[in-house]
Formats: C-alpha cells, sequence, structure tokens
C-alpha cells in the first residue's frame, strides 16, 4: 500500500465520524436555535466529530473490524452526549 491508499483508506474510515460531527451539530442548531444561541456551531463540530472518531477507534481495537453496527450505535449516542455536554450544559 502506497501514501495515497493509505490516505484514502485512512479517510474512508473517519468519513461516519466526520458526517455524524458535520450533520448532528448542524440539525441540533437548526432545531433548538434559541437554546444553543451561545454555543459555537464549529465548536460542536470540533467535539462532536472528534468523539465519534474516538469511538470509532475504540470499537475496531475491541471489535477487531471496522463497520460494525454495535459501533455506529455508539457513536450515534456520543454524539448525543457530545452534544448536550457542549450545548446545553453551560
Amino acid at each position: 500500500m502506497d501514501s495515497v491508499d493509505a490516505f484514502w483508506h485512512l479517510a474512508n474510515f473517519f468519513a461516519p465520524a466526520f458526517g455524524m460531527g458535520l450533520s448532528a451539530p448542524t440539525l441540533a442548531k437548526l432545531l433548538w436555535r434559541r437554546e444553543l444561541r451561545a454555543a459555537r456551531w464549529l465548536g460542536l463540530v470540533i467535539w462532536t466529530a472528534g468523539s465519534c472518531a474516538v469511538v470509532l477507534v475504540a470499537g475496531l481495537v475491541w471489535l477487531g473490524r471496522d463497520g460494525r453496527m454495535g459501533t455506529y450505535g455508539v457513536m450515534v449516542l456520543a454524539a448525543a452526549l457530545t452534544l448536550w455536554w457542549r450545548g446545553w450544559r453551560r
């Protein structure tokens, strides 16, 4: 595997984390506009994508394979908890 293949392999591995990191805070800011007024969108995106990336790596280490539905379920839970922690707990 050369460096370009390694880059695409890692990019595809972390794509669900970045997708969840972009979509969850965006939808939360749209649905709870007044409640999340003080929370910055970019900060929510960074924290949510980071927590989802940690869950993906932990799922790969623990289960030995990526792309398991249990890992994605925990990733959704991690995104929700991160949004609650960074957005509403002030």
